[in-house]
């Protein structure tokens, strides 16, 4: 079993990531960010509705439920959000694009990147994601922080790999 085989979060063909792709370039590595990334919002939507539950046994108010309606569109348009974003590594560069409305995308050529980094905080290590920390020659880039990736280990061994080459040392 391979690294494609254990992320479920990447893209197999995908219009959003296929645009800004050079004519002579092709995908590497393309994954979603984990979906921990979801949490703060969703805890905001199931504690909007038991507040609303609360408020509303007490007093008789319909307006309260409309506030809950909001909470829950925060959610949707985050759910939105993460499911067009995605971490993108080709054989010439490193991209993240974001954005629903408002598209962003920040990209870093594979030359210009001289060492990366993974850090997995306690929440990550129990989740499952990491963040890559990627220095660069120079001035400071766009790219220096990539948060919530999915399976950090095998990840960061493959973006490694395509970053600085890899080579098999094995003597068979």
């Amino acid at each position: 079993m391979n690294v494609q085989d254990l992320v479920v979060y990447r893209d197999a063909s995908s219009r959003t990531v296929d645009r800004y792709l050079m004519p002579h370039e092709g995908r590497v590595i393309a994954v979603r960010r984990h979906p921990a990334t979801l949490l703060p919002p969703l805890v905001l939507a199931v504690g909007g509705l038991i507040l609303c539950g609360f408020v509303a046994t007490l007093v008789s108010v319909m307006w309260i439920w409309w506030a809950w309606l909001l909470t829950l569109g925060y959610l949707l348009w985050k759910v939105i959000a993460w499911s067009v974003q995605f971490f993108l590594v080709t054989e010439h560069r490193v991209m993240v694009i974001r954005g629903v409305l408002n598209r962003d995308v920040a990209m870093m050529p594979l030359a210009k990147v001289t060492d990366i980094a993974l850090k997995r905080s306690l929440a990550g290590r129990m989740l499952g994601y990491g963040e890559f920390v990627m220095e660069s020659a120079g001035q400071k880039q766009a790219l220096r922080n990539v948060g919530y990736m999915p399976y950090p280990e095998q990840l960061y061994l493959e973006v490694s790999s395509v970053i600085f080459g890899a080579e098999d040392e094995s003597p068979d």
